[in-house]
């Protein structure tokens, strides 16, 4: 019996997880404009290649500083909650095997991929089942700056109630700096899949309504 590409907690989690980033980066970006500096006043902090940009005001939600702080924080349990969930689908399920990056399967499979994109090689390779090798790369490099995501934030959010952890990732301004560059890394990803998909806009379609799993696809 087929099984759809995309089954339906794949594609409620998938959606709301859209919904929930863009609240998440809008409110953050938003916190970012009431001091767009990391480290001590006066004091350049080096490593932040972002120091002192203000986002446009287009791109935030919450008006000012604290009605962000409570878009913020109210919508990151939600966010949270549904990366829980999908994770335990995820692992429980096996879908894990069809998604994640294994090297040994996928590494080869990747750089081909890689450089038919980049125009190097005529015919870009097969996908072995559902994505090929760069998007089960993407997707799991995804999948691990999340949890990142989370954790820095955390850090930022009770530096005094987890000092242990604030400390594991450097110090405050270190911890804000990571959940920066984390949800700058999420964004760029965001912007090339959202490329990815107006260009095959098929899958937009799979992972709406969903389809059944095509025999190849099954490989």
């Amino acid at each position: 019996m087929p099984r759809p590409a995309q089954p339906w907690l794949v594609r409620v989690t998938h959606w709301a997880n859209l919904v929930l980033f863009t609240i998440m980066a809008g409110s953050g970006l938003r916190i970012l404009v009431a001091y767009p500096l990391l480290g001590p006043r006066g004091e350049p902090y080096e490593w932040y290649p972002l120091q002192g940009a203000r986002p446009p005001a287009a791109l935030t939600v919450g008006g000012w500083l604290a009605g962000a702080r409570h878009w913020h924080f109210a919508f990151a349990w939600l966010f949270v909650a549904n990366a829980l969930v999908y994770a335990a689908y995820l692992f429980a399920s096996g879908e894990w095997r069809r998604r994640l990056f294994l090297p040994r399967r996928d590494a080869r499979n990747a750089w081909g991929t890689l450089l038919h994109d980049l125009r190097l090689r005529e015919e870009a390779p097969a996908p072995v089942g559902l994505y090929n090798g760069m998007q089960r790369l993407a997707y799991t490099g995804v999948l691990a700056t999340a949890p990142l995501l989370v954790l820095s934030g955390l850090a930022m959010y009770k530096p005094v109630q987890l000092p242990r952890l604030t400390a594991l990732l450097g110090g405050y301004d270190a911890a804000r700096a990571i959940h920066l560059l984390a949800l700058a890394a999420l964004a760029l990803f965001t912007a090339v899949h959202v490329i990815q998909v107006l260009l095959h806009p098929r899958t937009l379609a799979d992972m709406t309504v969903g389809r059944d799993e095509r025999p190849e696809e099954r490989a």
